[in-house]
C-alpha cells in the first residue's frame, strides 16, 4: 500500500473511532439499545460517506445524489453521528437523542425531519427494496446516481429481500449496491442457528448478484470492492461484509448482550479507554 493510502485509511480509522465515541456516549446517557449493531457497521458508514458516497452535505435533496439507505434501522445511533460529522446538520442537535419530541431515537424517521435520511427503517426487510426502487426510479429518468443499502445478516430472513433480489437482476440494476453487515448475530442468536442463511454468497449468485466478500472493518478491501462494483454492466452487486459485533470495544466484541444491553458509567469509562479518549470525555462532563 502506498504512503497516500496508509494516510487516508488511518484518517478514516480516526473518524471511525470518533464516532464510536458519541455511540457510546449517547447510548449510556440515552439508554438507546443496539449498541453491538452500531459498532459493527461504523467502518461501512464511514467509508461510504467520506470515500464512496457522491454527496454534498450542502445539498441533501440535489436529484443527482447517491442515495443511502439504512436498511439495518436499528443501526441508526451510528448513521445520525455519522450524518452529523459529516455536516449535514450540527453536532448539538443530537443532545436531544432519546427525548421526548426528538427525531433522534432508535431507528430513522421519515425523510424531510433529519437532512441525509432518505427512508424509514425500523421494519427489517424495506430499505433495500427501496433501494431498488430507486435505482431503478434513476434507470428510468436516465439519472446516473447510485443507490446503496446496508443490510443486517439477519434482515436476510425476511423473503422481500429475496424479492428484491429477484427485481434488480431481472432489471439489470447495475447501479444498486447493497452492503451485509455479517456480524454472524441476530437478536435472540447467532443468525446460522436461527435460519439458514449459508452458504449466503452462493444464495445471491444465484439470485443473479455480483458478490464480493471483504474484512467489514478494512479500509483497503472496502476500497478495491466498490470499486469492482461501479464497473459493473448489467448486475447489481453485494459486498459480504464480515464484520464483529461490537467491534472496537473488547468486552463487547462478539458477545450478543451488547444487543439490547446499554453501558452503565463503569462500562462505559472502560470503553472510552480502550479508544483512548476517556480523559477528553471526562473533562468535557465535569
Amino acid at each position: 500500500m502506498n504512503k497516500r493510502l496508509e494516510e487516508k485509511n488511518l484518517s478514516l480509522k480516526k473518524i471511525s473511532n470518533l464516532i464510536r465515541k458519541r455511540i457510546l456516549i449517547t447510548s449510556h446517557s440515552a439508554k438507546i439499545p443496539h449498541l453491538g449493531s452500531c459498532l459493527s457497521c461504523v467502518d461501512i458508514l464511514v467509508y461510504l460517506y467520506w470515500q464512496q458516497l457522491r454527496i454534498n452535505p450542502k445539498y441533501p435533496s440535489d436529484e443527482n445524489r447517491d442515495r443511502f439507505l439504512l436498511s439495518k434501522g436499528h443501526g441508526a445511533p451510528a448513521l445520525f453521528q455519522v450524518l452529523a460529522e459529516r455536516g449535514f446538520f450540527h453536532k448539538e442537535k443530537l443532545n436531544d437523542f432519546g427525548k421526548e419530541g426528538s427525531v433522534f431515537h432508535e431507528h430513522p424517521p421519515i425523510p424531510g425531519y433529519i437532512p441525509g435520511v432518505e427512508a424509514a427503517t425500523g421494519s427489517l426487510g424495506h430499505g433495500f427494496p427501496m433501494a431498488l426502487g430507486m435505482a431503478l426510479g434513476a434507470k428510468i429518468k436516465g439519472l446516473k446516481y447510485n443507490c446503496y443499502a446496508l443490510l443486517s445478516d439477519g434482515e436476510c430472513n425476511e423473503g422481500s429481500i429475496w424479492e428484491a433480489a429477484m427485481l434488480s437482476s431481472a432489471k439489470k440494476l447495475n447501479n444498486l449496491i447493497g452492503i451485509i453487515d455479517y456480524n454472524k448475530w441476530q437478536a435472540t442468536g447467532r443468525s446460522k442457528e436461527i435460519m439458514s442463511l449459508e452458504p449466503l454468497r452462493s444464495k445471491w449468485e444465484s439470485f443473479g448478484a455480483e458478490v464480493i466478500e471483504i474484512d467489514g472493518h478494512d479500509f483497503s478491501e472496502m476500497r478495491k470492492a466498490f470499486d469492482l462494483c461501479i464497473l459493473q454492466k448489467d448486475k447489481p452487486s453485494m459486498i459480504i461484509a464480515h464484520t464483529i459485533k461490537g467491534k472496537g470495544i473488547t468486552f463487547m466484541e462478539d458477545d450478543n448482550n451488547w444487543h439490547y444491553r446499554t453501558p452503565n458509567t463503569e462500562e462505559l469509562k472502560l470503553a472510552l479507554k480502550e479508544l483512548n479518549i476517556e480523559e477528553e470525555y471526562l473533562n468535557q462532563s465535569k
